[in-house]
C-alpha cells in the first residue's frame, strides 16, 4: 500500500468516529426539542452536516485510490447515514488497513528473503 493510500484510508478513519458520534447527538438533541425547551439542532445540525461532507469526501478518495468493490465502496457510504455506521466503518477500515500491512510486509520479506 502506497503512502497516499494509507493517507486515504487514515482520512475516513478520523473523520467517521467523529461522524457517527454527531449523528447520535443530532439524534438526542432532537428528542430534546421536541420534549424540552433546549435546541440544539441547529447547531448539531450543521456540524453534523460538515462532518457528512468531509465523510463523502474523503470516502470518494479513498475509493478512488484503493480500488475497492462498488459493494464495498457502497457499504461503507452506507454506514455514513447509520446510526453508529461510523463505528462500523472505522473498525472495517482498521482492519482493512492492518491488513494491507501485513501483505506489504510479506512481500517484502519475500523479496529480501529470495
Amino acid at each position: 500500500m502506497d503512502i497516499k493510500t494509507a493517507t486515504a484510508l487514515r482520512r475516513l478513519r478520523l473523520v467517521s468516529g467523529p461522524e457517527a458520534v454527531s449523528f447520535l447527538v443530532l439524534l438526542v438533541c432532537s428528542v430534546l426539542k421536541r420534549t424540552t425547551e433546549f435546541n440544539a439542532v441547529p447547531v448539531m445540525g450543521a456540524i453534523h452536516g460538515v462532518l457528512v461532507i468531509l465523510y463523502v469526501i474523503f470516502w470518494a478518495d479513498a475509493w478512488n485510490r484503493v480500488k475497492w468493490p462498488f459493494r464495498t465502496a457502497a457499504l461503507y457510504l452506507v454506514l455514513s447515514v447509520l446510526p453508529a455506521g461510523g463505528f462500523l466503518a472505522d473498525r472495517r477500515l482498521k482492519r482493512e488497513a492492518e491488513d494491507a500491512v501485513i501483505a506489504s510486509r510479506a512481500r517484502r520479506e519475500g523479496i529480501v528473503n529470495a
